[in-house]
């Protein structure tokens, strides 16, 4: 990829916005290449059809750095959305640790027409979920978390 390509030489990767075809079913977004990435994608596949549609209206993989892994995403830059997913997940533990209440689990922003959870799935990968308009929080909470869970599930059986 010239993404790849170009951060591997050093200058900066080229800013990608995310599908935004309003009709069409969202696809998997490209994949950053190596095998943690190809490993997310193929979960990702796997979740998709198991995530509650009604509630949310993406998600995106992506590196604690901030890079996109894979992602099912609908009128969102994605690159922007992974660099915020790692800045906030990053806010989160130094927030925790100063309020002195352990590490950090999720980062809920709600907002007017939806909501962001960002999620570790592991040491190196957060999950980010985005909810839809009229989903309450409450229900964002639950289904955000179930799709962390079936995440984490088909990655532990590889």
């Amino acid at each position: 990829m010239a993404s790849q390509a170009a951060h591997n030489s050093g200058a900066l990767p080229l800013r990608r916005r995310g599908t935004t075809s309003p009709v069409a079913a969202p696809a998997i977004a490209r994949q950053a290449a190596g095998t943690n990435a190809t490993k997310m994608t193929e979960a990702l596949r796997e979740i998709y059809g198991a995530i509650d549609r009604i509630s949310i209206n993406g998600v995106l993989v992506a590196t604690r750095d901030g890079l996109v892994l894979c992602g099912v995403t609908r009128d969102i830059e994605d690159d922007g959305v992974a660099a915020m997913a790692a800045a906030s997940a990053g806010l989160a533990t130094q927030f925790t640790s100063q309020a002195r209440i352990g590490l950090p689990k999720a980062v809920f922003f709600e907002g007017d027409s939806g909501q962001v959870g960002v999620f570790g799935v592991d040491e190196d990968t957060l999950l980010v979920v985005l909810g839809k308009r009229d989903t309450t929080m409450g229900m964002f909470n639950v289904v955000a978390k179930q799709a962390l869970t079936l995440l984490q599930n088909v990655l532990a059986r590889e």
